[in-house]
């Protein structure tokens, strides 16, 4: 009943925060996290759509950060949205610049697209560069684009604009957030074993064990590094919404069947970081 991993319009999901709220009663879900990428936007409209049916909404966010020069994401649960305020917006600023790098540098392979208008408090990535393309007509999927493009190794690829996972982590537990690695074993620039303890003496808290894309196998060896290191352990379906074209690894929400005791950890863990602070 617990989900702790999800987006919205307001970055690379298909579903208002509304949307996403009346899917997430009608499949069930008891506790739901906004975890938009590098945006807390979303919060309010979500909170006012859950508030009838009596649904818990989790604050969190995914900052978009890097680690030995590969792209990390860091999970957020419970900061403090005016602490956060000021740094979001140049995160949000280096978006919206590394999108228009990557529109220029499919314009320079021949390949001009214009991205949809988008507010200030919009969070754009390669999903909407991909189906810019897409309705251009140069792609078949949004698949495609990543593949042809899009992807690390592709001609218009554009990295983040320098943010690392340190100094991520940094800036949610100056908010006072728990700071979560998400879904480690999708992560390429390192060993997930050794990874983890450099994290974790940078100040990491938790590890999203849960995912879609982690084998039984992997999730049991992150229950155990969790048990090892003392950190909270974190699930979610990752759901960006329904999709045209469905991967077998894609999960409906509450598709994992997480318990909400996973939530009473971070509730207590944010509590404590909020005294210590």
């Amino acid at each position: 009943m617990l989900e702790l991993h999800c987006h919205t319009t307001f970055s690379d999901g298909s579903l208002t925060p509304q949307q996403l709220v009346n899917r997430a009663v009608a499949k069930g879900v008891k506790a739901l996290a906004i975890t938009d990428h590098d945006t807390i936007s979303g919060w309010e409209e979500a909170r006012s759509a859950a508030a009838p049916h009596g649904l818990e909404i989790v604050p969190g966010i995914e900052l978009s950060t890097t680690y030995n020069g590969r792209s990390m994401h860091i999970l957020g649960f419970y900061p403090d949205p005016h602490k956060l305020e000021a740094p979001l917006q140049e995160r949000i600023n280096g978006r919206h610049r590394r999108a228009q790098k990557m529109v220029e540098k499919l314009g320079e392979l021949g390949y001009p697209i214009e991205l949809p208008p988008m507010s200030g408090n919009m969070a754009p990535g390669r999903p909407h560069v991909a189906k810019a393309m897409h309705a251009a007509g140069y792609v078949t999927s949004v698949q495609e684009a990543f593949q042809r493009f899009l992807g690390d190794h592709g001609p218009a690829y554009v990295p983040y604009e320098k943010f690392t996972a340190q100094e991520g982590i940094d800036l949610l537990k100056s908010c006072g957030a728990v700071p979560v690695w998400a879904h480690p074993y999708l992560f390429h620039g390192g060993v997930v074993e050794e990874v983890l303890p450099e994290l974790v003496k940078d100040g990491l808290m938790g590890v999203e064990v849960y995912h879609p894309q982690h084998s039984s196998s992997e999730e049991r060896v992150l229950e155990e590094l969790c048990e090892k290191y003392g950190l909270v352990m974190t699930g979610g379906s990752d759901y960006h919404g329904p999709q045209s074209k469905p991967k077998a690894s894609d999960v409906d929400l509450n598709g994992l069947n997480l318990s909400l005791g996973l939530l009473d950890r971070v509730k207590q863990a944010a509590t404590d970081l909020k005294r210590k602070g």
